[in-house]
C-alpha cells in the first residue's frame, strides 16, 4: 500500500497545487484509495469506506464522508483513468502482442418511464442485441483488453453506432499508444468485418483477425480451421514498444 501511495504521488509531484486550502484527504490519498477499493475487491464503495475507517485510519487520518467522497472520485475520472493506465504499463501483459475486441449491451432501464426521467437521456439509446436476440435501452460497452483480460482501451457508446465506426474512434483517441505498437494481431468477431475497415487497420500497423462471414458457429475452439479465419496482413512486424 505504501509503495502505490509513493507511486501515484510521485506521478502527480509535478502538477501545479490549486489556490485555497488544500483538503484534508489529499488527491494522492483519494486516488489510492480508488485503486485500493478495486484491486481488494470491494464492489460498494460505502462498505469500503467503513473498511478503511477500520483498518486504515492510521495511514489515512481523514476520511470524507461518503457523499464527499464519491463527489470528488466522480471529479478526479481523468485521473482515475491516468492511474489504471499507470498501473498497467507496470505489467508484462501491457506489452503483449495481441488485443482482443468486443463489444456488450449495457441495460440501462427496462421500462418506457424509466426511459423517460434517466438521466443518461441523450446518451442511451434503443439498440439490438443479436446475441440474445431482442431490443434494449442503454449503452453498449466496447473493450480492447488483452488474452489475459487486461483493458487497454474502453468506450461506452451510443447502441445505434456501428461497432467499427466506435472502435476506429477509440483507436484515434489512443493515436499515441497504436503509435508505438506496430505489428499489433487484433482479434474480433464478424461484426467489425468491411474492406474499408481493415484497411483502415492495416495503414496503423494493425493486423485484424476474425472469423469468415461463412462460418455460423464454432462451439469448442479446437475445432477451428485455419481456412475459418481471414488474416489481413499489414506487412509491418514488429513488437511492442
Amino acid at each position: 500500500m505504501t509503495a502505490l501511495y509513493v507511486k501515484i504521488d510521485d506521478e502527480w509531484a509535478d502538477l501545479a497545487r490549486l489556490p485555497g486550502r488544500p483538503p484534508k484527504l489529499s488527491h494522492s490519498e483519494l486516488l489510492c484509495l480508488a485503486v485500493m477499493q478495486a484491486l481488494l475487491g470491494f464492489p460498494c464503495e460505502a462498505r469500503w469506506l467503513r473498511h478503511v475507517r477500520a483498518h486504515y485510519r492510521d495511514m489515512f487520518p481523514f476520511i470524507s464522508q461518503d457523499s464527499g467522497y464519491n463527489k470528488r472520485l466522480r471529479a478526479a475520472l481523468p485521473q482515475v483513468k491516468r492511474v489504471i493506465r499507470l498501473m498497467a504499463k507496470d505489467t508484462d501483459y501491457w506489452h503483449g502482442t495481441v488485443w482482443i475486441t468486443d463489444s456488450t449491451p449495457v441495460l440501462c432501464g427496462m421500462s418506457r418511464p424509466t426511459v423517460k426521467r434517466s438521466e443518461l437521456a441523450g446518451w442511451a439509446n434503443y439498440g439490438y442485441c443479436a446475441s440474445h436476440s431482442r431490443f434494449f435501452w442503454g449503452l453498449r460497452l466496447y473493450l480492447v483488453c488483452t488474452p489475459a483480460g487486461m483493458p487497454i482501451m474502453w468506450a461506452l457508446a451510443d447502441p445505434k453506432l456501428g461497432e467499427r465506426k466506435v472502435l476506429a474512434a477509440m483507436l484515434e483517441v489512443d493515436a499515441d499508444l497504436v503509435r508505438k505498437r506496430l505489428g499489433r494481431l487484433l482479434i474480433s468477431d464478424k461484426g467489425f468485418a468491411s474492406k474499408a475497415f481493415e484497411r483502415s487497420l492495416s495503414e496503423q500497423g494493425i493486423t485484424l483477425l476474425r472469423p469468415s462471414r461463412t462460418i455460423s458457429s464454432i462451439r469448442d475452439p479446437d475445432d477451428v480451421e485455419p481456412s475459418s479465419l481471414t488474416t489481413l496482413s499489414t506487412g509491418v512486424c514488429g513488437t511492442a514498444a
